[in-house]
């Protein structure tokens, strides 16, 4: 295909230099990533040949500017294999993502450019380059390293064989497990099968029953958008059975895409890795570039927490049995603890869900989440109409600096699930900020729709969701360093969801409630007596949801701790570590591993998922520095939070960059008393 007829090679001449979502089709993916490629290698390959003695600029500087057709052409092709996939799109990730691993992998093994790399690394202290300078040295060093730059031949050639098998085996896991979340469906047949739900649920699952082919029924889909509501409000016992085991089944539903063969392939390619590198564990290998540097430092924080979170969760439990023997039921299941824990909250608090969702309007918690960030940091955002994006639900947003105006990103927000769509709700990046370059970041969710033309409504968890998002969203967008390899969300992975777990808690803040969350109908704001209510019950069923969370992440550890995976057997695994760490049938995982797509698409949270808990430990204490402020909108703390921490990406070392805001080492203290497990 020859470039000039390929708009993804052709000049992006578009507003704001947009990808041409219009232009493309899946047919342009496979000659753009090669010319890309290829254009990738001969700028790096000059990069290792030259003649003049390494220094920043020509070496660690032109690698980092190195591969820009490349990064737009991948920002496109990834965004869109997880927002908008289809068959012939997923036959192109499956053929090309190994080839892509292979590419990034290459150029960390070449002996002449680590050894360019490596004398600039030993400089850096004594050439007079800046911190920000030294700290991009330091990184791209750390990066030659971990992926094997100081080893022989005959390792980097193993290295490299093992990166491309595994990329292949992750892309595997992700589309079969797509495959069982598109492919499933439970059709609600009559009237009585719709015992309990709520009229906007019924609607959308009339909805997706339209959609799914099975038009004058009902239909709940394997989004989690659907699953959660439908196992808190229906009232069919059998039928949230059906529900929690088919979405609990993810994975592993079809013999011929069952995904735990995989994941024993991919831990023991993950296990010879970390080997390779002197490792133990594969957990010890990914933790070098963290936070938290050890299995034991993580085991140490896990520990403080789960069992105060298991105590919780036999308090809860008992509630619950109470109110299901009430109803004939002599044994609790997980199926069940959503809905005797939504009758518990009812009648304890008077919170019901039917109650809230009138008030928290999509349309209106998207302002109130940009309301917030221009209080907060100086920005707004502007809807853009009539450029093209690659599905009609996307939305675009300029968004300015309101001291001079000036273009400080875009913002993609696509919101709400369809076919083709990977579940859950993740920001990403277009491009990335560096000098000169503003970024266009995306946030997706899986919201569902109602009818046409009526609001969709929020559960306060999706209005969580939804802000934690775009807690991510800016620290992508208000970046504010020179080097792209250090910009926005591009720091340590136990520090990068402190500002989206941060960001969560203004959705309660009065200013932004007072104005933003008003009723659907009426138009009236959410009376005070309700939001008391919301703040009252913030700590109820936080064992579950803590027991829900940690028992997966304590499950990753465990796996990525084996130091051998011979015979390893995922069903069997996840069965005998469950029942060690005690984790409540009740209860159950949040992710069981044959879905466990944080683990096994990628590598970026594999011995990772316990980075959650990690940032909360920093965002708890963050947000404590606002409430013995006594105000949430401070504009001295928020400008320190901006400059500190939002805006400096990795340029700053990420503890270094909290002791910069909160003037001392983080707490734990804090995060308990924020989940009421003092």
């Amino acid at each position: 295909m020859q470039t000039s007829t390929n708009p993804l090679l052709s000049p992006w001449n578009t507003p704001y230099g947009m990808p041409p979502f219009d232009l493309i089709k899946t047919e342009h993916f496979g000659p753009a990533i090669d010319k890309a490629l290829a254009d990738h290698v001969a700028e790096v390959t000059a990069i290792a040949g030259s003649a003049v003695a390494p220094d920043f600029s020509n070496t660690i500087e032109a690698f980092d500017r190195s591969g820009e057709l490349l990064g737009n052409v991948l920002g496109v092709f990834f965004n869109l294999t997880g927002s908008l996939t289809n068959d012939a799109l997923q036959a192109v990730e499956l053929e090309y993502t190994p080839k892509i691993a292979v590419h990034q992998t290459r150029f960390f093994l070449d002996a002449a450019l680590f050894a360019r790399v490596d004398a600039v690394h030993t400089a850096r202290k004594t050439s007079g380059l800046n911190p920000v300078q030294i700290r991009l040295i330091e990184k791209i060093h750390l990066d030659f390293v971990l992926a094997g730059a100081r080893l022989d031949q005959a390792k980097k050639d193993r290295l490299t064989k093992l990166v491309e098998t595994l990329s292949e085996r992750c892309t595997t896991f992700g589309q079969h497990v797509l495959a069982d979340e598109d492919g499933t469906v439970i059709v609600l047949e009559s009237q009585a099968d719709l015992a309990g739900l709520p009229t906007d649920l019924i609607e959308a699952a009339a909805e997706a029953a339209t959609e799914k082919g099975h038009a004058g029924k009902w239909a709940i889909t394997l989004s989690r958008s659907f699953v959660e509501p439908f196992l808190t409000r229906s009232t069919r016992r059998d039928l949230r059975q059906k529900v929690y085991l088919a979405f609990s089944s993810r994975g592993e539903m079809v013999p011929e895409r069952d995904t735990k063969p995989l994941i024993a392939e991919i831990l023991t390619l993950r296990t010879e890795m970390a080997q390779i590198h002197g490792h133990k564990s594969y957990a010890d290998y990914a933790l070098v570039n963290r936070m938290a540097k050890t299995p034991a430092n993580v085991a140490g924080l896990l520990n403080q927490v789960w069992p105060a979170a298991l105590k919780r969760s036999r308090e809860e439990q008992k509630l619950l049995e109470a109110l299901a023997k009430a109803d004939g039921v002599e044994q609790l299941e997980a199926w069940d603890w959503r809905y005797y824990a939504e009758k518990v909250r009812e009648r304890d608090y008077q919170l019901d869900d039917n109650e809230i969702k009138p008030y928290f309007v999509l349309d209106n918690m998207v302002d109130a989440m940009f309301w917030a960030a221009g209080k907060l940091f100086g920005v707004e955002f502007r809807e853009v109409k009539h450029v093209p994006m690659y599905h009609p639900d996307v939305r675009l947003f300029e968004v300015r600096n309101t001291a001079d105006d000036s273009l400080q990103g875009l913002f993609l927000n696509d919101n709400y699930s369809r076919t083709g769509k990977h579940s859950g709700a993740w920001m990403s990046n277009y491009r990335d900020q560096s000098a000169g370059v503003v970024p266009i970041v995306s946030n997706n969710n899986n919201f569902t729709r109602g009818k046409p033309g009526e609001p969709v409504l929020l559960s306060f968890d999706d209005v969580r969701t939804l802000f934690h998002e775009f807690g991510h969203g800016l620290h992508g967008l208000l970046s504010n360093v020179a080097y792209e390899g250090l910009s926005g969300t591009s720091t340590l992975q136990d520090f990068v969801e402190l500002p989206s777990q941060l960001f969560e808690h203004w959705a309660l803040a009065p200013e932004v409630l007072s104005r933003f969350a008003k009723h659907s109908t009426t138009g009236q704001v959410i009376p005070p007596a309700l939001v008391a209510k919301l703040q009252k019950a913030g700590t109820f069923n936080m064992g579950w949801e803590t027991v829900q969370y940690l028992g997966p992440a304590l499950l990753d550890m465990a796996l990525h701790s084996l130091t051998s995976a011979k015979g390893f057997d995922a069903g069997a695994f996840e069965r005998e570590e469950s029942l060690r760490l005690g984790v409540p049938r009740e209860i159950g995982l949040r992710h069981r591993l044959p879905h466990f797509q944080h683990l096994f698409t990628g590598e970026g949270y594999a011995a990772g998922y316990y980075v959650y808990m990690w940032a909360e430990v920093l965002e708890a204490d963050v947000f404590s520095a606002f409430e013995e402020n006594g105000n949430l909108f401070d504009p001295v703390l928020a400008s320190k939070l901006k400059a500190c921490i939002l805006s400096v990406g990795n340029s700053v070392e990420p503890g270094q960059a909290f002791r910069n805001f909160r003037g001392r080492d983080p707490q734990i203290a804090a995060l308990l008393k924020q989940r009421g497990l003092t």
